[in-house]
Parts: C-alpha cells; structure tokens; sequence
C-alpha cells in the first residue's frame, strides 16, 4: 500500500512540475504568420512596424481615421493571427474608425518571448506610436482588448484616461482561471503571469464597456460580473446569452462598442 501512496505522490509532484514550468506555453498560445492585409479584403490598411523599449520590432496593420472618428487600438487574444481577426476591425473601419492591430512579441512572425511583464511593453509601444505618428491624442483612443488583451488594456488604463477600454471576454486573473482548471494543485498561488485585473479596475478612470457571452467555454461569464461589479460608473456590461468566447461578433457586438463610444 505504501508503494502506492509514494508512487501516487511522485506522479502528482511531476504533473505539478510539468505545469509549472511549462504554464507560459500554455498561457500564450501563439498564433502563426498572417498574409498580407489585402488578402483579408483590407485594401487600405498598412502594415507598420512598432519599436518596444527594449527594441523588438512588432508587425502591426494602421488605419488612420476619418476626421473626427476615434481610433480603436485592438490586443488580441491568443491562438489567432492578425488576418483572422480582419473581418471584425473592417466593421470599424467602415464607420470611419481608425485602427491599430497589434501582433504581440512572438505572435504572428514576431520575435521574442510573451509575459506579462512584455506584453505591457508592447501594448505601451502602440499607445505610443499611435500618439507619434497621428495628431491623436489619449481622449481619442479606444483600447480594445480580447481575452488575453484584456489584462494588457486594464494595465495602460491605470496609468491614463482613454476615451473609453473595451473588453471582450474579460478574466479575473490568470491565477483564477488556472485554480478551476488544476482544481488539485495551489495553481493560483504558483502563477508566473498574473494579469491580475481584479485589483486594478475599480483603479480606471476611462469609460468601460465590458462585454461577454454567457456559454463562454474558456473564460466563464463570472469572471466578467465581478469585474463589472468592482469597476468605478462610467461602466455598463453586455451580456449575449448565447454566445461563446469566439463567436460575439455574430452577434454584432461592434455596434455596442459604437454606440458607446457615440
């Protein structure tokens, strides 16, 4: 019986191990190279190049905005690359919308290593040259993010006031959504990449629409009720009771993203 117990406890030790040190592999789930914008019906985007702090280079698709039209800067979530997520930024840039959609380091071709502490960098650096190279200024920037992108706009919303952060399939924190997936292991507590947005909304001062589906499969509808809950007015939640985590477009979210922002 004692051999049992032991070889129990070797194998529950080695699956903890395994996680542990494989956990960014598994949070980032990189995404492969897109084609060109025009493949995607995107005839008058441009793929730019945005320089990090710590010098990468980051693949990004730019279209400037009809005048006074806002530009929405998107951070996505994992597994997709930037051209399938082409027909959800067209439905922006139709309206007039400008748009900079962003390939995180080692997504989508780029180089360089995904963590929390990165992608704050790179989300920073497209801030940044959005405010370089255009006339806009923070009260015209909308900042998207997407599953994994929301944990990047909730950190940049501290440090400033945006024409308003959108978030679309929002967490609590990776830690949480780590301890119900391991149920037997202190995952929360052993998390590399935290993106703890449960500490920081009720801290953003800019308008926030959070939307999410009610049969999310990966993030669950709980995590965006909390968050809404702890957050500072101006606020409001959409709820799609059908929806899942990648399918919100087919029910014409953009529009709630427009209307609150008109």
């Amino acid at each position: 019986m004692s051999n049992y117990i032991f070889f129990g406890i070797f194998i529950y030790f080695i699956i903890g191990l395994s996680l542990f040190l494989l956990q960014r592999r598994i949070t980032f789930n990189k995404s492969g190279k897109p084609r060109k914008p025009k493949e995607y019906g995107l005839h008058e985007i441009k793929e730019v190049f945005i320089l990090t702090l710590d010098n990468l280079s980051l693949k990004a698709w730019f279209q400037k905005p009809k005048k006074n039209k806002p530009i929405l800067i998107y951070f996505q979530g994992n597994s997709y690359d930037m051209g399938e997520r082409a027909y959800r930024i067209e439905r922006y840039i139709k309206k007039g919308w400008g748009v900079l959609l962003l390939a995180w380091r080692g997504y989508c071709g780029n180089l360089g290593n995904p963590t929390e502490k990165n992608l704050y960098i790179d989300g920073q650096a497209a801030v940044d040259w959005v405010k370089k190279n255009t006339n806009l200024q923070n009260s015209d920037i909308i900042l998207y993010g997407e599953s994994l992108g929301c944990g990047v706009a909730v950190e940049l919303g501290l440090q400033n006031k945006f024409k308003s952060i959108i978030l679309e399939a929002p967490f609590t924190s990776i830690g949480d959504i780590a301890q119900k997936k391991y149920l037997i292991y202190p995952a929360k507590y052993l998390t590399l990449d935290k993106f703890d947005n449960l500490s920081k909304i009720e801290m953003l001062s800019s308008p926030l629409l959070i939307i999410h589906g009610k049969k999310d499969e990966v993030i669950p509808y709980s995590h965006s009720v909390k968050l809404f809950y702890k957050a500072k007015e101006p606020k409001k939640h959409v709820c799609v009771d059908e929806a899942m985590h990648n399918n919100l477009y087919d029910y014409n979210i953009d529009l709630e993203v427009i209307n609150f922002n008109s």
